[in-house]
């Protein structure tokens, strides 16, 4: 049953950007309590309702070894009190049908999930589908405060920026394929460098939506590459090159829509068809060289005095 509580006061689109950028860096593995309180199928509710007393829960998952077999919720033990049923095993009684998260999510994903379905709190699995923690909303802004914080503190120990637009800037990211771990760590950085070099807030933001885009492209349909970044006196350069496998049909590519992602990459919050959009939207120049077999090369660039709006794209 779901919780009667408010929605997580967090939105995926809307927040402010320091928040943005932890809820697409930060992964449920890093916000969720991993000392999980469980019990087994043979338990009876009077003995989980004890166990929700004593640690102060108001849900605790039913396991067999490490695999998550149900769910017990103080709706349950409230029925089962009510109806006399109270010292019948769990495994009759507990609710199934779950919603589960796994680890391995943005946790942009998670608070999605926190605000759709209401309930209190979700079990967390593996790959392997292994019960590995519980996230709920405490969890989720506990997390948020903490390295906010942390954000606030670095930010202080950095002295005023002196205005380097006139000088150069290069950096350089590999991306692996699949490996959604460090997807957003690129954008990420030169974000901050962008910031350092006192540039337009507008061109920051049109930067940041073009190289998170091509990053997720190379992890989401390449074998890998790079993602290079080269902060100019007048222009803002950045190159995706990846080692294949090519692109069929650029034109049909550059669909808004259009993707060639399989259904998990789908359920993990990925593979909308938007990448490459985004980024010609974005981009003062716009190039891409591809073909079956072979590399692509996606470079944009964006001039530092075309502050512009771009419609229809969420921000980072």
């Amino acid at each position: 049953m779901a919780d009667d509580k408010p929605d997580i006061p967090i939105s995926t689109v809307d927040s402010p950007s320091v928040v943005l950028e932890l809820i697409y860096q930060l992964k449920i593995k890093n916000v969720m309590s991993t000392a999980v309180i469980t019990a087994g199928k043979t338990d009876t509710l009077r003995y989980i309702q004890a166990l929700m007393k004593e640690n102060y829960i108001t849900g605790v998952p039913i396991t067999e070894g490490s695999r998550l077999m149900g769910l017990v919720s103080i709706d349950d033990i409230v029925t089962a009190l009510d109806n006399g049923y109270i010292d019948e095993p769990a495994e009759g009684r507990m609710s199934r049908n779950l919603i589960v998260l796994e680890d391995d999510m943005p946790l942009s994903f998670a608070i999605s999930y926190l605000n759709k379905y209401r309930y209190g709190r979700y079990p967390v699995v593996n790959k392997q589908q292994e019960l590995v923690g519980i996230l709920t909303s405490k969890d989720v802004i506990g997390t948020l405060l903490v390295e906010m914080n942390r954000e606030v503190l670095r930010l202080e120990k950095i002295s005023e920026a002196h205005n380097s637009s006139a000088g150069f800037s290069e950096m350089e990211f590999a991306t692996t394929k699949y490996d959604f771990e460090l997807a957003g760590r690129a954008s990420t950085e030169i974000k901050k460098a962008l910031k350092k070099h006192n540039i337009d807030s507008q061109i920051i933001r049109r930067v940041a939506i073009a190289s998170y885009e091509l990053e997720i492209n190379q992890v989401v349909h390449s074998l890998g590459g790079t993602i290079s970044c080269s902060i100019q006196p007048d222009k803002v350069i950045v190159t995706a090159a990846d080692t294949g496998p090519g692109i069929e049909d650029v034109n049909l590519a550059l669909q808004e829509g259009w993707s060639t992602a399989n259904e998990w990459i789908r359920s993990l919050g990925f593979g909308a068809g938007m990448g490459l959009a985004n980024t010609k939207r974005v981009s003062d120049e716009f190039t891409i060289s591809s073909s079956p077999g072979k590399s692509t090369t996606v470079r944009s660039v964006i001039f530092l005095n075309s502050p512009k709006e771009e419609s229809g794209i969420s921000p980072l």
